[in-house]
């Protein structure tokens, strides 16, 4: 094919899209327009759009070509100061008709503001959500979603935190006076100076706290709506503070697991270890300093083939760890055995097929992934969250514009939030399964993604039914 063709045809497609074409359209029409000659010919396998947000995929047989533009992708943005006005988020990708209401999201709010060890900003707020745009008489309706959260703190704020130009106020208390001493452990240092916010880090402050994780939580109750929509659920439970484990518990299905795990304070699955786990959170408290922790999300449901082992950025475990690793405090992600796997032989390790309708594998230590793809079994992300960096028997700083060597700066702070992280943590992981669900299945609604997903599972037992049958 010319390579003058093959221009034309490429320009017609972008121009029919932006037009508002559909997702995918015969290219017949573009050659009977562009007067091209018709005869075979194939486009090579993938074309890179303009703006590298999608391969183009492409066939073409006896000079008709089809070409699947840009699919639907679950993404978010989130706005809003830690004792700002209010916090919001943008969710864009959420197909419609998927049911949805404030109070959905406003259970998964109120469980991140829960668990032992909370400090007195969470006495403060009740969270709740209000859509702005996207949701019509409870269903989503395809178009972005805007969430918002008042905060109500903010009216001690004052002058402080206004938006508009003020006047000059007093530097009397720890509110108003400017944050010039740097806490260990935070970015105030390292983001004063990106920002150029040196002489007051309360700027770097503000959109660094993890209050921030409100509206990941609300962005991910959207997501999650999508899965349970779809068969896939989520839940979390803490599994480790301050150095004292739960050990072994027995894990139920994703499913139950919040319904068990939200009756305790530390949100653990086994009674015996919450009062060990209070015991420890009560020590950081009583000398003035803070603990981590470590938590599991699970989840289950999810069909065989999310994710891709083509290209590194489409595996799934490396996006499940870069979502759960942005989240504030947190320092580590295992999957499956994780770090355990490496102290284990090969015969330890990996999971066999056993067979059965489905294929069953008499263990999971992979977690639910192999090769950056699901597999069918539950997905088990476990998260290493550091202590809170903001101690109340502060450590040494230096203020740095006078170089003077004082004790770090103090914020209302809490003692240990890895209860809470986890309800975090269940967010994040439901926002990549979103995505990656709608880049396996693609459609504008629900009906449409239900019915994909149907068919790949009936196409998933059919392949194991013939393995069964033939023994290859």
């Amino acid at each position: 094919m010319p390579l003058g063709i093959l221009v034309s045809a490429i320009f017609y497609v972008l121009t029919v899209q932006a037009q508002g074409s559909a997702d995918a359209f015969c290219l017949a029409q573009a050659t009977k327009s562009l007067r091209m000659p018709r005869r075979n010919f194939r486009l090579p396998s993938a074309l890179l759009c303009p703006s590298c947000a999608r391969i183009f995929v492409a066939s073409g047989y006896s000079g008709v070509l089809f070409v699947k533009l840009k699919s639907m992708i679950f993404r978010f943005l989130t706005a809003g100061e830690s004792h700002g006005p209010s916090l919001c988020a943008i969710v864009e990708g959420m197909p419609a008709n998927v049911p949805l209401v404030a109070e959905q999201i406003d259970t998964h709010l109120a469980r991140r503001q829960a668990g032992y060890g909370r400090g007195g900003r969470m006495k403060i707020e009740t969270d709740r959500v209000t859509f702005s745009a996207g949701v019509r008489h409870g269903l989503t309706i395809g178009s972005p979603i805007t969430l918002n959260v008042e905060n109500r703190d903010y009216a001690s704020w004052g002058d402080v935190m206004n938006p508009a130009p003020v006047e000059e106020y007093a530097h009397d208390s720890v509110k108003t006076r400017p944050i010039q001493i740097p806490r260990p452990g935070h970015v105030d240092w390292a983001g004063g100076l990106k920002y150029r916010s040196v002489a007051d880090m309360r700027n770097i402050l503000e959109r660094a706290s993890a209050r921030e994780t409100t509206m990941r939580v609300a962005a991910g109750s959207v997501a999650r709506a999508l899965l349970e929509a779809c068969g896939i659920f989520l839940g979390s439970h803490v599994v480790e503070i301050g150095g004292v484990n739960a050990g072994e518990v027995v894990r139920p299905s994703a499913r139950e697991i919040n319904s068990i795990a939200d009756k305790s304070e530390v949100r653990c699955l086994d009674s015996s270890v919450e009062e060990k786990f209070k015991s420890r959170i009560d020590a950081a408290r009583e000398s003035g300093d803070t603990v981590g922790g470590v938590f599991e999300v699970v989840a289950d449901g999810i069909p065989v083939g999310l994710g891709s082992h083509v290209h590194w950025d489409r595996k799934l475990d490396g996006r499940l760890a870069g979502a759960l690793m942005s989240i504030h405090a947190m320092k580590g992600v295992e999957i499956g055995l994780g770090f355990e796997a490496a102290r284990r032989s090969g015969s330890q390790v990996h999971d066999p097929f056993v067979s059965g309708e489905p294929l069953a594998r008499p263990s999971n230590n992979a977690g639910g992934l192999e090769g950056g793809v699901t597999n069918g079994e539950p997905l088990v992300c476990r998260v290493a969250m550091k202590p809170i960096s903001t101690l109340m028997n502060a450590l040494p700083s230096v203020n740095v514009t006078t170089g003077q060597a004082t004790a770090a700066h103090v914020e209302r702070s809490d003692y240990c939030a890895v209860p809470a992280a986890g309800v975090v943590g269940e967010a994040m992981v439901a926002i990549v399964l979103a995505n990656a669900l709608l880049e396996k299945f693609g459609g504008d609604s629900l009906e449409e993604i239900v019915e994909r997903m149907e068919v790949h599972r009936a196409f998933t037992l059919s392949q194991i039914k013939k393995w069964e049958e033939t023994g290859e």
